[in-house]
């Protein structure tokens, strides 16, 4: 799917917080934007209050602008899968409720195909000690989350929760995919 500009496309991830896909999946290389919000809900114009008290049925997610010919959705939905935990049902860490659960919301027959693929594939690998319960949602609208939401963790670096739990996330990233991220390019 395009987003308008020429030759992008978007997808859209759940994975918990959305304050740590997002600080995970923005240095990607061929990544241009990463937005945090709501998708899957029935409420219109949710707010970060509601969606967490989890009555509007909406997830955190992100929503991942990206140059394909420089990044595969299948490279994305990799890093995303390799950076959060596809194996626990509405809960990431600390965070409990479907509003934190693992899914992908595709936006093409396509990605939806991949999608599948590549579920099947890590299963088949045996990769995670449990089985990937991330679900795959139709896409809803997605609401773009308040201001102070968008690059929280590069916005809060020493904010108890960022520290304790985005940060290894991201140095996960460092460790194991330095390779795909922007610094990486122009080093």
């Amino acid at each position: 799917m395009t987003n308008g500009t020429q030759g992008k496309e978007q997808a859209i991830f759940a994975g918990g917080c959305f304050w740590c896909t997002e600080a995970v999946l923005k240095d990607i290389q061929g990544v241009d934007k990463v937005e945090s919000g709501y998708i899957g809900g029935d409420v219109p114009d949710p707010t970060y209050r509601a969606v967490c008290g989890g009555d509007t049925g909406h997830a955190e997610a992100v929503r991942v602008t990206f140059d394909p010919a420089q990044v595969s959705y299948k490279d994305l939905l990799g890093l995303f899968m390799a950076t959060h935990d596809p194996t626990s049902l509405n809960r990431q860490g600390a965070d409990v409720g479907t509003q934190y659960r693992s899914a992908v919301f595709p936006l093409s027959a396509e990605q939806e195909r991949e999608t599948r693929e590549v579920f099947a594939d890590l299963g088949a690998q045996n990769v995670f000690d449990r089985p990937i319960v991330t679900t795959i949602e139709p896409a809803s609208e997605f609401y773009v989350a308040e201001d102070y939401h968008q690059d929280y963790f590069a916005n809060n670096p020493r904010q108890p929760y960022c520290a304790a739990v985005i940060a290894p996330k991201v140095a996960k990233l460092r460790k194991y995919y330095g390779d795909r991220l922007k610094a990486h390019a122009r080093a």
